[in-house]
């Protein structure tokens, strides 16, 4: 690959297959290559108009005839948790995040592997093994950390660091907010609600960061999988007139910039 195409993105349309999310339909995707010395700036701009990453591949939906997939990112600072988030919150209290370099370990690899198992083991992922791990890990190209959430111990206090290991989320770090583009969690743990209180402790991350927005992917109407990303509000989806505020009322004021 040279040097003018790793800096020039090429784009490519992927071939339909069956929709994972809506029975009875078919996905397309358009996707390019993040790579050179801009990819991070490239993860950016493509972040910004609907575009996920997954390991050195920016894609976005191009289905024939649908356009359920909508991008969605919480407005951070003005998110409020609901009652029954609070308690989530409350209920992993004793739950410490740990920021670290998108390094793969074994023991991330446990949880990863606990977690298809019982929860995705019919998924387009469930065959992956440490191997494939280690590389959506480690195959990144932009600014990219992996948050571990552990167990605090009698030590967490004086040391930072917690215990077991419960659940992680690979997260990139954009110029405009965080983008959570896989987490995991213990299925043994499902009483906590982790996959919750791990977007909960992402929107407080991007607070303190002094970034306006957790990008959370594609919420899709009708999806027992993707329907929960609405639940964070207020939030903004892109249309394609643009980024449209969602308020608990449910109401659509105009496109944000």
């Amino acid at each position: 690959m040279t040097q003018h195409s790793r800096d020039t993105p090429q784009f490519y349309l992927t071939a339909p297959s069956p929709c994972p999310y809506l029975p009875g339909r078919h996905e397309r995707k358009v996707f390019t290559h993040l790579v050179g010395n801009k990819a991070g700036e490239l993860n950016d701009l493509l972040t910004h108009g609907g575009f996920r990453r997954s390991q050195s591949i920016a894609y976005r939906p191009a289905c024939d005839q649908c356009r359920s997939c909508v991008s969605v990112r919480v407005i951070a600072n003005e998110f409020r948790a609901s009652r029954n988030q609070r308690k989530i919150l409350a209920r992993n209290a004793d739950i410490v995040g740990e920021q670290r370099n998108p390094v793969p370990t074994s023991e991330q690899y446990s949880v990863f592997r606990a977690y298809l198992d019982q929860r995705h083991r019919h998924g387009g992922m469930a065959d992956m093994t440490v191997l494939d791990y280690a590389m959506m890990v480690e195959d990144s190209h932009v600014e990219t950390r992996i948050i571990e959430y552990r167990k605090r111990t009698l030590d967490t206090g004086i040391t930072g660091r917690g215990g077991d290991l419960v659940a992680a989320a690979l997260t990139d770090v954009l110029n405009d907010g965080l983008s959570m583009v896989y987490s995991f969690y213990e299925p043994g743990e499902q009483n906590r609600s982790l996959g919750t209180f791990m977007i909960l402790d992402h929107i407080a991350r991007a607070r303190r960061l002094g970034l306006p927005y957790v990008y959370l992917g594609y919420w899709i109407e009708g999806s027992k999988k993707m329907d929960y990303k609405g639940r964070y509000l207020p939030q903004q989806r892109l249309a394609p007139s643009g980024w449209i505020r969602v308020d608990a009322s449910g109401e659509y004021p105009e496109p944000q910039d």
